[in-house]
């Protein structure tokens, strides 16, 4: 039986809530009872536990980049992907634009629907220019919109730069990236709106480290929908080794970019235990809503035990995610 169906089979499914035992406590469990339907790159939800209607816009992979003399002692590592993603071709119109005018169209679309929050999914840079991430804290500062960031593994990445990927990636976004992430770890978030919980975990190395696992575990005992922001999806059942996080393929063997992206190869091994742990659980968890995620460079939607994972079309043209939270008012058929 459906993970979903058997629980809301034995619990009161008219209020979505079910009593689970941690430990000695008893923590309230929001059980997923909702509707949602894709038209083009609009998601709409329909549940009643939403305490109000909510519009979100998903931002990932713009790949900006600028220059200024801050970036000569670094050109070595960013001269390839200053050359990607410069002009490209608008996913709606088919015209001529570029990442920086994509980047102000959806934040101006976001502006004039009154989105509630932003969530930028990662690669929102091509390296980590210190012109561009100035250039988007402005331009977010003027839109005036809530928003919580993710890193994707080219925000952070100077390509050949020495060091392990853990390492790197604590170093810039500390660095560089630190403004984006606002009162939250770069590792994890965690935010709640109108009824619906966000986690935001950082999986830009294709990995998951034991103290997200214990975030995750920790946020997600909640009675209320959770919705997980991620920049590599997880991985579904017959998509490619790249496409996913937790895809048992996933180790050295199959690494096809690091020579051109020049960073370290993937594991010998493969995945860490954790990182399949984390996967199993967030499709475990009875009140995951749905995941958004970024990287692929196009849009799709997989189904896994019942939960719902988003990618968004490429910001770099045009592309973002428009997303509607809305209270179910109709009777359950």
């Amino acid at each position: 039986m459906d993970r979903r169906k058997f629980l809301g089979a034995t619990t009161l499914v008219s209020t979505g809530v079910i009593a689970m035992s941690v430990g000695n406590k008893t923590i309230p469990q929001y059980v997923v009872d909702a509707n949602y339907s894709l038209t083009n790159n609009q998601i709409r939800f329909y549940d009643r536990a939403f305490s109000k209607s909510a519009r979100v816009i998903f931002i990932a992979d713009t790949h900006l980049w600028q220059s200024d003399e801050r970036e000569e002692p670094y050109r070595k590592y960013s001269s390839r992907m200053a050359q990607a993603y410069n002009q490209t071709v608008h996913f709606q119109t088919g015209n001529p634009t570029s990442p920086m005018a994509a980047f102000e169209e959806t934040l101006q679309y976001a502006v004039r629907e009154k989105a509630d929050l932003l969530v930028l999914g990662g690669d929102i840079f091509s390296y980590p220019s210190e012109a561009a991430i100035d250039w988007v804290c402005g331009k977010l500062e003027l839109a005036g919109i809530p928003f919580v960031y993710t890193a994707g593994n080219h925000d952070w990445h100077y390509e050949g730069m020495e060091g392990s990927i853990d390492q790197l990636r604590k170093k810039w976004s500390q660095r560089r990236l630190r403004p984006l992430y606002g009162p939250h770890d770069p590792l994890m978030a965690c935010l709640d709106l109108n009824g619906i919980r966000f986690i935001v975990i950082d999986n830009s190395t294709y990995g998951i480290l034991p103290e997200q696992l214990a975030f995750f575990n920790e946020k997600s005992q909640v009675a209320m929908p959770i919705v997980l922001v991620l920049h590599i999806p997880l991985y579904a059942q017959g998509r490619e080794v790249a496409f996913g996080c937790g895809h048992p393929d996933w180790r050295a063997a199959t690494d096809k970019l690091y020579e051109i992206e020049r960073r370290p190869r993937w594991p010998v091994e493969g995945h860490t235990k954790t990182t399949m742990e984390f996967r199993a659980k967030v499709f475990a968890t009875s009140n995951m809503l749905a995941i958004f995620a970024g990287h692929i460079h196009a849009p799709s939607l997989d189904l896994v035990s019942g939960v719902p994972q988003f990618v968004a079309p490429p910001n770099l043209n045009g592309g973002f995610l428009d997303i509607h939270f809305l209270e179910n008012i109709h009777d359950k058929l």
